[in-house]
């Protein structure tokens, strides 16, 4: 099915750099790792921690006695979008904005309250106001909920690749007429649980630091009046695989990047701008290196500044590329890469043509 492009006009972000899109757009250019903070005994004592955040804090005390870190993170994110401009629906109004979240949920209140049910006298003694946090679309609800968004609703999950695995749901969704405007994005928390959880999974000691936050997409249909507007970048191609074992990252990947092209009818001198997910990864550097030949983009380290973000990342690095273009001219028009690959098995791209700054 030939989807219609979809164009980005606005983002938010809440960030190891701070609150806000300022903040990250500031900490990005600057070029300088967001430092780490100290957190709990775990395998590796740091974390890319958003500074100073607290639900309570941020979001007020009605409704956020018991929400979990995962689920405020996002929804301040989606708060900094959906305002006023996103009133409840009315008959005969068209599609109302919807939401689409990539994130696994929050690995410290699942395993909480698992614990909860094993140590206490009875396994069902247990707090029920924590059981919500344990779903895996909790965060996403939360965000219809607080912000009014009518339209659909969903939760995808996809380790670092769920940013991208988002954004090609939601431009589906748009694609059917199921959808008008929609939001969509990666949040993911910080938690000595997930650090355990990355530790015993394998990863050796040079992996990225953990990082935390939400980045969240406007998206607009295609030929639709905001679009025109506030473009920022049209969504060309987005393809995805899967991968069994490291050893097949770069053959799968390659075959992605080559079908992203051939449906953007682009070559590879057309891209400007590169954003790969694990910039360390030589799986997925060899496969950008058999794309690109002897060609140069510019390319950006996200991982780099505010750690492995795991479901936000992917999101991150589409700002990325955002921000960057904001402040060079030469690459209005041009093609951006973003390429994602979890450990998991799922990998995947998106081209993006970017919009001359307003």
């Amino acid at each position: 099915m030939r989807i219609a492009n979809p164009v980005i006009t606005a983002w938010s972000a809440i960030s190891p750099f701070g609150f806000g899109a300022e903040a990250f757009r500031t900490g990005l250019r600057a070029g300088v790792p967001a430092p780490t903070s100290a957190a709990e005994p775990a395998p590796d004592a740091r974390g890319r921690l958003v500074p100073d955040f607290d639900a309570r804090t941020v979001l007020g005390k009605k409704g956020t006695r018991s929400m979990d870190r995962v689920t405020a993170l996002s929804v301040a994110a989606v708060g900094e979008l959906a305002g006023p401009q996103d009133p409840p629906a009315t008959p005969g109004a068209g599609p109302a904005t919807g939401l689409v979240l990539g994130t696994s949920g929050s690995v410290r209140s699942t395993m909480d309250f698992t614990r909860s049910s094993i140590d206490g006298d009875r396994p069902f003694y247990v707090d029920p106001a924590q059981f919500p946090n344990t779903v895996m679309n909790c965060a996403a609800g939360q965000c219809a909920i607080w912000h009014g968004l009518k339209g659909p609703n969903a939760t995808i999950a996809g380790g670092n690749a769920a940013g991208l695995l988002a954004l090609n749901y939601a431009r589906r969704l748009q694609a059917g007429g199921r959808a008008g405007t929609l939001l969509c994005g990666g949040a993911e928390e910080y938690s000595t649980a997930r650090a355990w959880l990355r530790h015993h999974g394998g990863d050796g000691p040079d992996s990225a630091v953990l990082g935390e936050g939400a980045a969240v997409l406007r998206l607009e249909p295609s030929g639709s009046e905001a679009a025109e507007r506030d473009g920022l970048a049209e969504v060309v191609a987005m393809e995805f695989g899967v991968h069994q074992d490291t050893g097949e990252i770069r053959s799968v990947l390659l075959s992605c990047l080559r079908r992203a092209l051939d449906t953007a009818g682009a070559r590879p001198g057309d891209i400007g701008l590169v954003a790969p997910g694990d910039p360390a990864g030589g799986a997925e550097q060899a496969a950008l290196a058999d794309l690109l030949g002897t060609g140069s983009p510019a390319r950006i380290d996200c991982a780099g500044l505010i750690g492995d973000a795991a479901a936000a990342a992917a999101a991150f690095q589409v700002l990325a590329v955002l921000v960057t273009a904001e402040h060079d001219p030469a690459l209005a028009n041009r093609l951006a890469l973003v390429t994602a690959v979890d450990s998991s098995g799922a990998l995947g791209c998106a081209l993006l043509r970017l919009r001359p700054a307003r």
